[in-house]
């Protein structure tokens, strides 16, 4: 029933007694819009133009950040607008999973302000820190072209649809999805396939902040505080000012920025640095503890809270570097393409550029762990359809750019520092003088194709001590030569004496970053892990969610998976993560090839065949580079590259009685022995479950080809009671409904529509 005084508007309503759920708005493109975007158009060309074609012996960074974000403009407004209204056409006059079965701890329609913050904090992780930095050894532009155009086509694609399906499905898992809808086989796979790699996955990441964290008092108080100041906010959200999300969240960024300066005062206080400087291994059991109390604790009192707290600090420091970036200009030192892409012999990874850089990349262009957070918490609290744009499409570009911020801050570090920071300490020897005897020979060339001269070691020492640390050499893993990158550029705000207080500012932002994505990972994996007991015989009750016994031994066996592989990874400095770091970025894109090989298929058996080229292009470009990238490193004799060519390298050194770096014992040789073995065939085992996915989908797409479509596993229509803007800022439309239902004494909210007030 729709009802409305202008012709161009149309105001839904499945209650005739109650105020409209939905409106329907025929977009115009207006002479000021398209004014608009031609001058964002024309400012994202040159920045191209001036990136990939002009180069020349200086490139200013600016022109990342102006071609990014035209980028970005252009694909929310028409790309993923084409997405929304010719394949997934969203309905609000259709009840959400969050609405529909509303019970306070998992599904809960929360407003899409506070869901943007946590769905964006649940996906950003260490990915689009870490791996851009470790690409920029390949050059800038392979790097920048991956994260800008595989995000628009590819990343951002697999978010917003995966959400779709889930939120169409009562917020599914994704195993379940693929369950439903490709049948017990591929649905097996793809179960088993999902649920290891999400252990690894959040093992990996644990193992990042507690490298950041440990011997930081200043981080490990900051963060430990984000907790009280959430579930302040939680509750007074709940049941002080429902509602109020404008005035909690200055309340929250208040006291999150009195947390941050108060780290500095703990840092330098004699007594408290001691009590909030911990060991790795006492910093991984409160992360155990951290994880299972926040996948349990109904999803308003903590989760959602706390991922909406650091979604401020998130995006804050992010738009603070790109403004850094403006005021100071700094211009790119590494060239547009480095010799390495075409070796394959970087320091920071081995491997050629097709198909290592895609994969090294993997969280700012395209992440299977986002499906996971798309059909885990996020489509049981979402509030309508229409805001899975935003949330999905939009929070994914997002992520995006903290990738290319990412990019520009390793990319604008001197040559010799990067490389000394980024290559291991058998190769650097740890000391400044061997340090830059190795950088200065490994002729390094401008970006304009002449030589660099080399350094004296006093400039990696100077380096050190402008930041405050006792050395950078050899601080592998990323997250460090990011943290330095960002202090060069902040030092525009205050000068070269605050640089040590960005950089340990930086490291901060860094754990805070990863740490909302183990919690929000955890959930998931307890919602996944229960999804799939439900379908053994007799153990059906698994399948409610918020059921309290299954969700806490779901968690219990969830947490102690992660944790055990986490344990072990910090008290045997070479297994555990070192292990299994090269398999997270695989791992990582199966999972994306599993969540888009599902959406592909559904689309096919809803008869969508003339669209499935939008999932189905991503699709297949994710395959050929896993599938490369895993035969490359099962089969490669390069022991540098392949698992089991290194495993071969070591057994033979061992038996001749000589020990090879990283090894300093017999001991570790066995280790390493061991652990190459393990990479390997779990890198077998994640490609064929991803295989056996793949063909699955090809049988139920031929079928449904065949049939002229197939039914799905689609829930049946329930009629929404509630009401919401679908963007940041309701539309003049909206804002008359939102009106509507003032001036009828009620509240569009869903704590209304249960009779609370």
């Amino acid at each position: 029933m729709s009802t409305s005084l202008d012709p161009e508007v149309r105001e839904l309503r499945t209650d005739p007694d109650r105020p409209p759920v939905a409106v329907e708005q025929r977009h115009r493109v207006t002479t000021r819009e398209k004014a608009v975007f031609g001058v964002i158009a024309v400012l994202g060309a040159i920045g191209w133009i001036m990136l990939a074609i002009v180069r020349g012996e200086q490139v200013n960074t600016v022109w990342f950040v102006v071609a990014a974000v035209a980028t970005y403009l252009i694909a929310f407004r028409f790309y993923a607008r084409l997405i929304e209204y010719k394949v997934l056409q969203p309905r609000d006059t259709r009840a959400t999973p969050a609405e529909e079965l509303e019970n306070g701890k998992d599904f809960m329609p929360t407003d899409r302000r506070v869901l943007y913050g946590h769905h964006f904090a649940a996906v950003a992780g260490a990915g689009p820190l870490v791996g851009p930095v470790l690409a920029a050894q390949m050059g800038y532009l392979p790097g920048t072209l991956w994260i800008i155009i595989g995000v628009v086509f590819a990343g951002a694609v697999q978010d917003y649809m995966v959400l779709h399906l889930s939120i169409r499905r009562r917020g599914r898992s994704l195993g379940q999805m693929a369950r439903d809808e490709l049948g017990a086989v591929g649905g097996i796979a793809a179960i088993l396939g999902v649920l290891s790699i999400m252990l690894i996955l959040i093992a990996v990441l644990g193992i990042v902040v507690i490298g950041a964290l440990a011997g930081s008092p200043w981080g490990v108080f900051s963060i430990a505080m984000t907790i009280p100041i959430a579930l302040f906010m939680g509750v007074y959200l709940r049941y002080l000012r429902p509602g109020a999300v404008n005035e909690v969240s200055v309340i929250g960024v208040v006291l999150l920025v009195l947390a941050i300066v108060a780290g500095g005062w703990v840092a330098e206080h004699p007594t408290l640095s001691d009590t909030f400087t911990l060991e790795p291994i006492t910093l991984a059991w409160l992360l155990i503890a951290y994880g299972f109390a926040a996948s349990v604790l109904p999803v308003w009192l903590l989760l959602a809270p706390r991922d909406y707290l650091s979604t401020f600090m998130k995006i804050g420091t992010i738009v603070l570097l790109a403004v850094g970036i403006l005021i100071a200009r700094p211009v790119a030192q590494m060239p547009a393409v480095t010799e390495f892409a075409s070796t394959g012999t970087g320091p920071a990874f081995a491997g050629s550029l097709f198909p290592f850089l895609f994969i090294t990349i993997a969280c700012g262009a395209l992440s299977g762990f986002h499906a996971l957070v798309s059909s885990g918490t996020t489509p049981k609290l979402i509030e309508k359809e229409s805001q899975a744009r935003l949330i999905g499409y939009g929070g994914m570009l997002t992520e995006s750019f903290v990738a290319i911020m990412a990019l520009v801050a390793a990319v604008s570090i001197d040559q010799h520092i990067y490389f000394a920071m980024n290559a291991p300490v058998a190769l650097t020897g740890g000391e400044p003088g061997s340090a830059a005897d190795y950088v200065n020979g490994l002729g390094l060339l401008s970006p304009g194709g002449t030589p660099i001269p080399p350094i004296d070691p006093s400039v990696l020492q100077n380096a050190a001590e402008g930041v405050g640390e006792e050395t950078i050499i050899s601080r592998t893993g990323g997250a460090p030569t990011l943290a330095f990158g960002m202090s060069e550029v902040m030092s525009a705000f205050g000068g070269e004496s605050m640089k040590s207080f960005w950089y340990h500012f930086a490291v901060m932002f860094e754990a805070l970053f990863i740490l909302t994505t183990v919690d929000a990972g955890t959930r998931v994996a307890r919602f996944m892990f229960s999804d799939s007991i439900g379908n053994v015989p007799g153990m059906s009750r698994f399948k409610d969610p918020s059921w309290r016994v299954g969700a806490w031994i779901c968690s219990l066996i969830v947490v102690a998976g992660w944790g055990s592989i986490l344990v072990m990874g910090i008290l045997d400095p070479l297994g555990g993560i070192y292990t299994l770091f090269p398999l997270f970025g695989i791992a990582n894109q199966l999972l994306a090839a599993i969540a888009l090989t599902v959406v592909t298929a559904v689309l096919v058996k809803q008869g969508k065949v003339r669209w499935a080229w939008v999932p189905g292009i991503p699709l297949v470009w994710d395959l050929v580079v896993t599938m490369s990238a895993s035969y490359q490193k099962i089969f490669s004799d390069n022991p540098k590259i392949g698992y089991f060519a290194q495993r071969d390298a070591f057994v033979t050194a061992r038996d001749a009685g000589e020990v090879l770096a990283p090894a300093k014992s017999a001991a570790d040789m066995d280790k390493i022995i061991f652990n190459s073995l393990v990479q390997g065939t779990l890198s077998i085992v994640f490609a064929v479950l991803v295989i056996i996915v793949v063909a699955a989908a090809a049988v139920v797409v031929v079928k449904a080809l065949r049939a002229g479509g197939l039914p799905t596993t689609e829930d049946e229509d329930v009629p929404s009671r509630i009401f919401a803007p679908a963007g940041f800022v309701p539309t003049p439309a909206e804002k008359r409904v939102l009106e509507q239902w003032q001036e009828a004494g009620l509240d569009p909210s869903p704590a209304a529509s249960r009779g609370h007030h």
